[in-house]
């Protein structure tokens, strides 16, 4: 017999407390005063002196106990040989090849096909190999099926004929995701491959691998992990990073600097560097960064010259990260065409206080176009326009122009300012005999039910924000919502009748008011609700994917909203077509890429987790349970591992460990009813002799 976990057996050694309990004698004996005893003169007790076990078959049944759960702890099992993979078998192999942009560096990536192609040639004829490249996805190279198809003679010329096709990507390495891939395509082994299943990584093992996916995962068994490591001579590597601002920091109107951060290696024996910007002009000075070994530094930089859109790093040794696009965030142009007569400077006319709700930002530049005419609104006001606010008074013809805004598939908004608005939303929804006659209200409306699921007052869902109970409307119209079909009421007035409604119109939609932002309709317009308000409207309508300031190789971008076909040209000059309300995902190298039709330009930029090359240790895939064998292995370190392995699977099979757990229980309880029937017994003699 062995045990798997040996040092637990000494827990056995706790038998001696029961022992020496047992040696104890109490002398002691609980007194009985008697009154007839009063006269005689007291004597203590004799005691006689010996050294000798009392109660000997209690104590070996409390001994036998400790000794039970110490043998179970120490997980015994009875050692047999496991049966072996029958003869001529040979191993299910993985090789995961790392194609992410560390390896770029050097001749890192002729060095892990070198030893590739020597792991392939010293397969045996028995043996079933599967070559996936991987870095943020994994790929399949060559297959265990396309393997055993081929003949025994050819199959590694024929990987690696078609791993001379590979090369590195501009990626960031998801070693997590390649394990368990890998594991799944192993799963698959037949029975007789279940113990020679084998991953060979072939990695530069940059700590800036991602190995999140592993934590907590149970490897199957039979699988091990072989690292066969490729390095470079240069251990020291300077990177930058585009730190974006953000929305607390953008001052419209004023130029905020960029803000650059400059990262060196710990190893590295280099302090000074220069930033400079590709394709300025001749005599532009070059931007210093004194950065020690091991830290990072903030560099922050003015505007760009005219034209540049790359910044470079010199005084690095490893130059495939030395550059890093930037484009200075542009506002994205959002016009909002108003249809109707009011003057611009009437402080009591909706138009007036719609100019001034949608400040200029760093992210946004809302132009203001107004129609006031009785002919149809220009076909270029309507295509540039986000958001159609259609007032009183409006024509028949400009009212068609906004309800084919709104079939597009945006946002018509039509405050009630009188009962006559009711003639304006009736023609807007082609229904002529629409009425919206004045409420009854006094002193002031408030309103009651708001629907924040809805997108529009979704902003405001916050409990800080949701108390409307500030805002008093003085006028409203009444609107009945059964004559219009597919409607939603999103807010209430507190006597129940509806404030905003949602009316669905094509592919769009019209928001109505039944009051308006005037003075002397409410207090809307002067509240804080009322920015938010129609910015959220803007943005419903605009339909605008949000937009960062730079993506990373491999992200997808989203596009914006086309009733045509658009194209995207990449850093290469090649254009990749893209259907409409689609997400970009072929960003697959650093640099500027261009949206057409239009001028819409992003940045892609390499992962800042690529700069961190540094190799990391063994001990961190330990921690993650990855049963590791590292390709230096000894033949003594080769058997005891296997010896150990073996022995696991032997106790797991067996699970002694519960019989001696039951054993222990079950003397457990033969001891206590035997406790309990020599103490009856020492009482009952205690009684009679007294």
């Amino acid at each position: 017999m062995s045990f798997l976990a040996p040092l637990f057996a000494l827990g056995a050694l706790a038998v001696v407390g029961p022992i020496l309990f047992h040696l104890i004698r109490r002398t002691t004996r609980e007194k009985t005063p008697f009154s007839t005893l009063m006269f005689l003169e007291p004597s203590p007790p004799r005691v006689t002196k010996r050294s000798r076990l009392e109660n000997v078959g209690l104590l070996l049944l409390r001994c036998l106990v400790l000794a039970l759960l110490a043998l179970a702890f120490a997980r015994p099992f009875l050692e047999r040989v496991l049966p072996g993979p029958p003869p001529g078998t040979g191993q299910r192999i993985v090789i995961l090849a790392d194609t992410s942009a560390s390896m770029r560096r050097e001749t890192l990536w002729a060095d892990a096909r070198a030893k590739i192609e020597a792991r392939l040639g010293a397969a045996n004829p028995q043996d079933e190999i599967a070559l996936l490249a991987f870095d943020r996805e994994v790929r399949t190279v060559m297959s265990f099926e396309e393997w055993k198809k081929t003949p025994p003679n050819e199959r590694a010329s024929a990987a690696v004929q078609r791993l001379a096709s590979v090369t590195p990507s501009w990626n960031a390495t998801r070693l997590d995701a390649a394990l368990l891939q890998s594991i799944e395509a192993l799963d698959q082994a037949d029975e007789s491959l279940q113990d020679k299943r084998e991953i060979v990584l072939v990695s530069d093992m940059q700590e800036g691998a991602q190995l999140d996916g592993l934590q907590g995962y149970q490897w199957p068994r039979g699988i091990s992990v072989s690292v066969d490591p490729v390095s470079a001579k240069a251990r020291e590597n300077a990177a930058m990073q585009w730190l974006s601002e953000s929305e607390e920091n953008d001052k419209p109107g004023e130029e905020v600097p960029l803000r650059v951060r400059v990262t060196n290696a710990a190893e590295s024996k280099r302090e000074q560097f220069q930033l400079r910007w590709q394709g300025a002009p001749a005599g532009t000075p070059a931007i210093e960064a004194y950065v020690p070994a091991g830290q990072a530094r903030i560099v922050r930089i003015t505007k760009p010259p005219t034209g540049a859109t790359a910044l470079t790093l010199s005084g690095d040794d490893t130059p495939f990260d030395n550059t890093l696009y930037i484009l200075p965030p542009q506002p994205a142009q959002l016009p909002v065409l108003f249809i109707g007569a009011d003057a611009d400077e009437d402080t009591h006319a909706s138009l007036y206080y719609l100019r001034r709700a949608f400040p200029k930002t760093a992210h946004q530049n809302v132009e203001m176009l107004v129609h006031r005419g009785e002919g149809a609104v220009p076909a270029y006001q309507l295509q540039q326009a986000q958001l159609v606010v259609l007032g009183d008074g409006s024509a028949d013809a400009p009212v068609a122009s906004a309800r084919q805004f709104a079939r597009d598939g945006k946002i018509v908004v039509v405050p009630l300012t009188s009962a006559a608005s009711g003639n304006v939303l009736g023609k807007l929804l082609e229904l002529p005999s629409l009425a919206t006659p004045e409420a009854t209200v006094k002193d002031y409306a408030l309103l009651a039910q708001i629907d924040f699921r809805h997108p529009l007052f979704a902003p405001f869902a916050d409990p800080r924000f949701s108390d409307f109970a500030k805002i008093h409307w003085w006028k409203y119209r009444r609107l009945d919502t059964a004559a219009l079909a597919g409607s939603q009421t999103l807010a209430q007035f507190d006597s129940g009748d509806p404030a905003v409604v949602q009316v669905p119109l094509g592919k769009g939609s019209v928001i109505v008011f039944t009051s308006s932002w005037r003075p002397v309709d409410s207090q809307l317009a002067l509240s804080s609700k009322f920015v938010p308000l129609l910015q959220a409207l803007l943005e419903q309508s605009s339909n605008l994917p949000p937009q960062k300031a730079q993506y990373f190789v491999g992200d997808e971008v989203p596009l914006p909203r086309s009733s045509q076909p658009l194209a995207v040209t990449k850093p290469d000059h090649r254009e990749v077509p893209i259907a409409t309300d689609a997400k970009f995902s072929d960003a697959d190298q650093p640099g500027i890429y261009t949206v057409s039709p239009g001028t819409q330009r992003f940045v892609v930029n390499l992962s800042p987790e690529e700069s961190r090359l540094a190799p990391f240790s063994a001990e961190r895939l330990l921690a993650l349970a990855v049963p590791l064998r590292t390709t230096h292995e000894t033949p003594v370190e080769t058997a005891r591992r296997e010896g150990r392995a073996q022995a696991v699977e032997i106790e797991n099979q067996q699970k002694l460990w519960r019989w001696l757990i039951v054993a222990a229980l079950a003397v457990l309880l033969l001891e206590t009813l035997f406790a309990g029937k020599l103490s009856r017994t020492v009482s009952g003699s205690t009684t009679a002799s007294t």
